[in-house]
């Protein structure tokens, strides 16, 4: 049996994870930037006082922040948080001023600042292609084979052999495409459409509930129908076809990261569900002891949930400048600077507010407010 690694373990996978995934995200600002003309005055992993770093050719200052929770890239002219022309930037010489993020055209700094989203999603592509390439694809049909008796598949009649075709009206090609949607799904009556014989019927179906324990004994909880599925068919992928799988994957990935969030705004799942850094750094860990293979396939998760989460529309965000330029775009002039300002505050607090409250649920996961009580207790 595995043990959880140690904290030196799981430190240094957290920074095996996350560190080259906040590069790559900058890396996708910075060489958008340079292709547009912009000069780059800081690239930062990390924030905070600087433990190390070096100046390049161009001007640039690369270096490492002691927090190492994120990063940046500073442009010539971002000279408020909000990225606002000002004063400085209007006193500057014609020639730097060109040099700078502002004076590029709307559509110019947009992509500038959806290249990091975009590099995320590409690296998750790039990992998933690869393992398709290596594993061949999963394309087991969603077709009934072994029954729990006592699942909700028996108790709503289905047997061995039954092809489900959609579950709530969503159609669905092969089993993961099931697992996908029933994991969410915990207690939630849906209606099964399936052919048996030729026949097309339907009915009606609580989705029962399942609590695991891994070998590193966290707890997971995920929906279930009760029903095992035929023998894995595994598909081999030709190299062309690679990035068509990985995109369909990561789309799927996405999709149930659009679900999971709305099931926890409407109150479906708990929050408590929800993790932050710390969590992440004990998956990292966790992933790194599995063996390389798991390690990799978690930077793929976590690349694309990086890139979906800077494109949400929140001020301070990568999505809140895109949701900006895409209001001045109606406009035909920018959003007065106020406004930006205010927006950027609160889109920080927001934040801030979110970070505390995962990190919250975090050490609630790892016990420490038990042990807390009962130390008070």
């Amino acid at each position: 049996m595995i043990q959880n690694p140690g904290i030196l373990v799981t430190i240094f996978a957290f920074m095996l994870v996350l560190g080259p995934l906040v590069f790559l995200h900058e890396l996708g600002h910075y060489l958008a930037g340079r292709w547009f003309g912009v000069k780059a005055e800081e690239f930062s992993i990390g924030f905070g006082r600087e433990v190390a770093g070096f100046t390049d050719r161009r001007g640039t200052r690369w270096k490492f922040g002691w927090l190492p929770l994120g990063g940046y890239v500073r442009f010539a002219g971002d000279m408020n948080p909000a990225s606002q022309p000002s004063p400085e930037w209007l006193s500057l010489p014609a020639q730097q001023r060109a040099q700078t993020f502002q004076a590029k055209p709307l559509w110019q700094r947009a992509i500038i600042v959806a290249a990091g989203p975009i590099m995320n999603f590409l690296v998750a592509i790039a990992i998933l292609g690869a393992f398709a390439v290596a594993f061949g694809q999963n394309v087991t049909p969603p077709v009934v084979g072994q029954v729990d008796p006592a699942g909700a598949a028996a108790h709503a009649g289905l047997q061995a052999g039954d092809r489900i075709t959609t579950l709530d009206g969503r159609r669905i090609d092969d089993f993961r495409d099931l697992q996908l949607f029933t994991a969410l799904r915990a207690g939630e009556t849906v209606t099964i459409a399936f052919e048996r014989g030729g026949q097309e019927r339907s009915v009606a179906a609580t989705i029962g509930t399942l609590k695991e324990k891994d070998r590193f004994g966290n707890i997971s909880t995920r929906g279930v129908l009760g029903f095992y599925g035929v023998r894995p068919v595994m598909q081999p992928v030709a190299l062309w076809e690679a990035p068509v799988v990985g995109l369909t994957q990561t789309i799927d990935i996405v999709r149930t990261t659009v679900e999971g969030l709305k099931r926890i705004i409407l109150g479906r799942i708990p929050v408590s569900e929800l993790g932050g850094p710390l969590k992440i750094a004990q998956v990292s860990g966790q992933s790194l002891a599995m063996g390389p293979l798991e390690l990799v396939y978690l930077i793929a998760l976590i690349s694309i949930n990086l890139g979906f989460i800077n494109l949400l529309p929140v001020p301070v965000l990568d999505g809140g400048h895109l949701l900006f330029y895409a209001v001045e775009a109606v406009r035909r002039r920018p959003v007065e600077p106020q406004v930006m300002e205010w927006a950027y505050r609160g889109g920080l607090v927001a934040i801030l507010a979110l970070m505390l409250f995962v990190t919250f649920n975090d050490l609630g996961a790892f016990g420490v407010w038990r042990s807390l009580a009962g130390l008070i207790g």
